[in-house]
């Protein structure tokens, strides 16, 4: 599980997000935008416009997830996935959350 960022080389945007399973979260965002699905409109035009090839799918941190504990991983993830966000718009990219 893990923080997560689709990135346009085209115009430097960062698609960002996170999922208990990276592996998973990348094939069903390819699929979504091979097929014309996606639930971001912007990325998916993006996409359409630019090809497949002009995109990067980059896993940016993981988080071990002790499974007997009694917290919620989605938590955590989304408190990296804000700590990521920041980090890169403070170096100047544009950051769409996922």
């Amino acid at each position: 599980m893990g923080v997560y960022r689709i990135r346009d080389t085209q115009n430097g945007r960062s698609y960002l997000g996170f999922s208990n399973d990276l592996q998973a979260i990348f094939n069903r965002h390819r699929t979504e935008l091979k097929f014309g699905s996606h639930r971001n409109k912007e990325l998916l035009a993006q996409w359409k416009s630019s090809g497949d090839s002009a995109f990067e799918f980059e896993v940016l941190d993981e988080l071990e997830h002790d499974p007997e504990s009694k917290t919620n991983p989605a938590e955590d993830l989304s408190v990296l996935a804000d700590m990521w966000a920041s980090r890169l718009e403070e170096a100047g990219e544009v950051v769409i959350r996922l």
